[in-house]
């Protein structure tokens, strides 16, 4: 299993706030560094900024919502960003959510599925140097592009429910997941995405895991924090749908915290789930436990 750290300035932050991040990323040991697109930055390109500056990592978004990006011009932009990342790129798309589709970009979210099962069915086809001729009810799109030379990006779709699951595992390289727990992941995720793809004759495919962490002598006062920090979560109906498969009231049930050796098994048990990539957010506030959440995190990455 891959470890992977996040960014938490992408969004709050400045760009010099991301470089540092991504420098603590490498020093770690870390195999990728993920960055999340919500209403600060536009992480693509911060990434293309960082990957410069701070070479040797996978640089990948976590994830870019499709819905406001036409899938040809995001193309462009991953083979682009890909190219300034020496070819690694993990490109990580997802639908986003009805309460933002709808009422902040004012566009229909009525059928979620087809939409990416038509976005992908352009996007794929054109990252691998092929022309998109796809005619369909969401996208009619006859083009190529001419960025050449470069290695497709693995692209990875935030997908959930069952249906998402087995589009990403017919059309993509994988699923990028959050507000998911071992036992949902166990039960749902990974069974339902491989068959998926050992259906579409697909390799088996990337599980991209992020789920919070802190070790910790004080797990109560963690949990306490992680409801705090991550309590929006809580309310948006797909990622519900994973904590009441988990059994947990809301993202604090689903942190992993406690003290090294209880860190270190719970994320084991994520590889032998099936997880190929942990991506780690790291929520700790105090400096002593941030140092001893990156002493347990960097033993994943020998």
């Amino acid at each position: 299993m891959r470890l992977g750290t996040m960014s938490n300035a992408v969004n709050d932050g400045s760009i010099d706030d991301v470089l540092a991040e991504a420098r603590q990323a490498k020093e770690l040991g870390a195999h990728t560094f993920w960055a999340p697109q919500i209403f600060g930055h536009d992480t693509l390109t911060v990434l293309a900024v960082v990957a410069r500056e701070v070479p040797g990592l996978e640089y990948g978004t976590a994830v870019v919502p499709t819905y406001p990006r036409f899938p040809v011009s995001l193309a462009q932009q991953a083979l682009t960003v890909s190219q300034a990342t020496g070819g690694q790129l993990a490109l990580g798309i997802g639908l986003s959510h009805r309460v933002v589709v709808e009422q902040m970009w004012g566009m229909s979210y009525d059928t979620p599925v087809r939409h990416m099962r038509e976005y992908l069915s352009v996007l794929m086809p054109l990252l691998e140097g092929k022309p998109a001729m796809h005619e369909g009810t969401e996208f009619n799109v006859h083009v190529g592009l001419s960025v050449s030379g470069i290695a497709r990006p693995s692209v990875v779709v935030a997908a959930l429910g069952s249906q998402m699951l087995r589009v990403a595992g017919q059309l993509a390289d994988g699923t990028s997941t959050w507000c998911v727990g071992p036992r949902t992941l166990a039960d749902h995720i990974v069974p339902t995405i491989r068959q998926a793809a050992a259906d579409a004759g697909r390799p088996e495919p990337r599980i991209v895991c992020a789920l919070p962490v802190c070790v910790t002598d004080d797990v109560d006062a963690a949990r306490a924090r992680a409801a705090k920090v991550f309590a929006v979560y809580t309310n948006l109906p797909s990622y519900r749908a994973m904590m009441d498969k988990e059994g947990v009231a809301d993202a604090s049930g689903l942190a992993i915290v406690g003290s090294e050796d209880e860190v270190r098994q719970q994320i084991a048990e994520l590889a032998d789930i099936g997880v190929t990539d942990f991506n780690a957010g790291v929520f700790a506030s105090d400096p002593e436990l941030v140092a001893r959440t990156a002493a347990v995190l960097a033993e994943w990455a020998e």
